[in-house]
């Protein structure tokens, strides 16, 4: 067995360090003795017991940062979801007022107001204070259902200011019709609530004796049914209609400027339905519904010759459409209303087709609608097309079931 002599450098080494470590000791020594002959505030203070503080290591506190994170990830849907929970109620109220608004209405006047009052022509021709439009066959004075209803929301001053015998243009008009009316709101509409330039169809303001003319924005449509007939068809001798949904025939049928001879909606141009027309059942059957100012504008006034709808979202199956779509959207199919690929259309709501002239929520997962009873449903906007397009038909018998 061998034993391992320290080399010089090794008895070196250790010296220093022995040196190193007496002069520290001594250090100490020293400093204990200045603090104890001259005790200074801050010396005192430390000595307390208790006083000394540990500060958040860097780990620490991005443990922390990292918790909060982690918290406010759980805690911001949940607050989301309450608050959209909330204004989707106030949406539902919003349409049991309006629906028992109609309601009330019906009890008064023996019949739903129409979707909108124009001249009553069959050939295009009436005074010029009609203003009639060549094109659609709109004319004054163009109120709308919404209007029609203000006595039965509580908003008879409102009301108290509108001539009806006049037109939506008239100069004494131009106040009242800008009127910011709450119940024709849904708080989840992120397109706006304030007024709105009626446009033309090249989408400019449409002008009236020099004058735009500006009106108050609604969130709610009324259903003018399964078949359109606006634009050119208000003007047309006769149209194409659907006799069967299901097997997609058609026929035509004489119009001459009367509407109800293609609508099959409870709303629809000088419409005077009752529920007694309403054989399909006021329970199964969609009178309003929702219309996201994102999509497209729409008011609480009514409809206005020579005006066009502009979609604010752009797709290939979507466009400008003709003035009654303010206040009126239907579901489809309608005769001649064809898809990209040669189909009828059926565009319940939400529908990607994106038309100013269906129903459109910003709700999640589809939205409100007002049956004829006064009840408000919330329909998925992945509702079986057919059926979507029976519940908004007055008088087609078809059976319906659960939606």
């Amino acid at each position: 067995m061998f034993w391992r002599i320290p080399s010089v450098d090794s008895f070196v080494a250790h010296a220093k360090l022995t040196d190193v470590y007496h002069m520290l000791n001594f250090h100490l020594v020293l400093q204990h003795a200045a603090m104890r002959d001259f005790p200074t505030q801050t010396n005192q203070a430390s000595s307390r017991p208790g006083s000394l503080r540990r500060a958040f290591t860097l780990i620490e506190l991005l443990v922390v940062i990292a918790i909060i994170g982690v918290l406010v990830a759980l805690i911001l849907p949940a607050v989301q979801q309450a608050r959209e929970a909330a204004r989707r109620t106030q949406c539902r109220n919003n349409l049991k007022q309006i629906g028992l608004a109609l309601h009330n209405y019906h009890d008064t006047h023996k019949r739903f107001p129409a979707g909108y009052y124009s001249w009553p022509t069959r050939d295009g021709s009436g005074p010029a204070s009609a203003m009639i439009d060549p094109q659609t066959w709109d004319g004054g004075p163009g109120w709308g259902w919404s209007s029609s209803i203000l006595p039965f929301l509580d908003q008879s001053p409102v009301s108290n200011q509108i001539d009806t015998r006049l037109p939506i243009w008239a100069p004494q008009h131009a106040d009242i019709i800008r009127t910011r009316m709450s119940v024709f709101l849904c708080p989840s509409s992120s397109g706006g609530d304030s007024e709105f330039a009626v446009r033309d169809e090249f989408g400019t303001p449409l002008l009236i004796n020099g004058n735009p003319i500006v009106v108050g924005r609604s969130h709610y449509v009324a259903s003018h049914g399964q078949e359109s007939c606006w634009g050119e068809c208000g003007a047309s001798l006769t149209g194409e209609i659907f006799t069967n949904i299901e097997a997609g025939t058609t026929t035509t049928v004489t119009i001459n400027g009367d509407v109800s001879k293609v609508a099959d909606g409870p709303f629809y141009r000088n419409s005077a339905t009752r529920f007694r027309d309403v054989t399909d059942g006021s329970s199964n059957t969609i009178f309003l519904g929702e219309h996201s100012s994102r999509l497209s504008e729409k008011t609480w006034v009514g409809v206005v010759p020579g005006a066009f709808t502009h979609p604010l979202i752009a797709t290939p199956e979507n466009g400008p459409d003709a003035a009654a779509t303010l206040t009126l959207v239907h579901a489809g199919p309608s005769g001649g209303e064809l898809d990209i690929t040669g189909f009828p259309i059926i565009h319940p709501v939400n529908f990607p087709t994106y038309h100013v002239g269906q129903m459109y929520s910003e709700h999640i997962g589809g939205g409100l609608v007002c049956l004829g009873d006064g009840s408000v449903r919330f329909v998925s906007e992945n509702i079986d097309l057919l059926l979507f397009a029976a519940l908004s038909s007055i008088d087609e018998k078809e059976v319906t079931g659960d939606f």
